[in-house]
Parts: structure tokens; C-alpha cells; sequence
């Protein structure tokens, strides 16, 4: 059975930002879910210190290396958490991630958080994620 997503905005503003405000999925067979994925090296060594673009395009490498080892993609994302030290920063580098998604199909519900620190002293975003296959 194939997997059927149907999305629940009751407002369109979110959809104009890359996200659902719901989305309902049925068919599914696998549920992949995903430990936050940071801007590590497949070395675990902590990249581009204070670069929050470098660091939000190759988190999202990292996330995308994690679907493709279960055999997923962006395109199988359902829910996507991004937690950030810095809000203000994220946000003129937002379109990058919105952009991979746009590409890949796909809107998943999405929260953002701004947090204190995340584990790795360094890092500024975090993203966190659920997939559907």
C-alpha cells in the first residue's frame, strides 16, 4: 500500500513557508525517527564554528544520510523539528532548508525552538526528524 499524505493548513501563511500545520498519513509501513542531526564530520568532529549556514546545510546532509540508510529521503519527512541557539540568525538562512524541501516535494509539520545550547558547545542547529515509507 502506498503511502497517502494529505495536508491540514487551516491557514495558508505556513505552506508560503515550506510547512503543514498538519498532515494526516495512512499506508505507511515504516516509521523511521531520527536523533537530532547536528554539522558533525562522519568523524564526529564538530564543523564550521560559527557559520550557522554551513552548519544548517550540512545538518541537513546529515539528516538526509540517515533517511537514505533506511532508504528514505526528504521526500519521506513527516515531521521536522530545528532547534537553534539563535533564532535571529536562523531565520535569513532559513530559505536553504525550505529550499531542499521545496525540492524533494515535501512540507512536513515543522516546530522551531530557540534553545540555550545544544550538547555540542559550538553547534547552532539542531534538526530532529520523522519519516514515512
Amino acid at each position: 500500500m502506498a503511502v497517502e499524505r494529505t495536508a491540514v493548513n487551516p491557514v495558508a501563511w505556513s505552506v508560503e513557508m515550506g510547512f503543514n500545520q498538519g498532515e494526516i498519513v495512512s499506508g505507511h509501513t515504516r516509521t523511521l525517527y531520527c536523533s537530532g542531526q547536528t554539522a558533525m564530520s562522519g568523524e564526529g568532529k564538530p564543523q564550521h564554528d560559527g557559520d550557522m549556514a554551513a552548519q544548517l546545510a550540512l545538518s541537513l546532509d546529515n539528516l538526509e544520510a540517515v533517511l537514505g540508510e533506511a532508504g528514505m529521503s526528504l521526500a519521506n519527512l513527516v515531521r521536522l523539528n530545528v532547534y537553534t541557539t539563535d533564532v535571529d540568525l536562523l531565520f535569513p538562512h532559513y530559505g536553504v532548508l525550505a529550499a531542499r524541501l521545496g525540492a524533494a516535494g515535501v512540507a512536513p509539520t515543522t516546530t522551531m525552538l530557540g534553545v540555550t545550547r545544544l550538547a555540542i558547545l559550538g553547534q547552532m542547529v539542531e534538526l530532529e526528524g520523522t519519516a514515512v515509507a
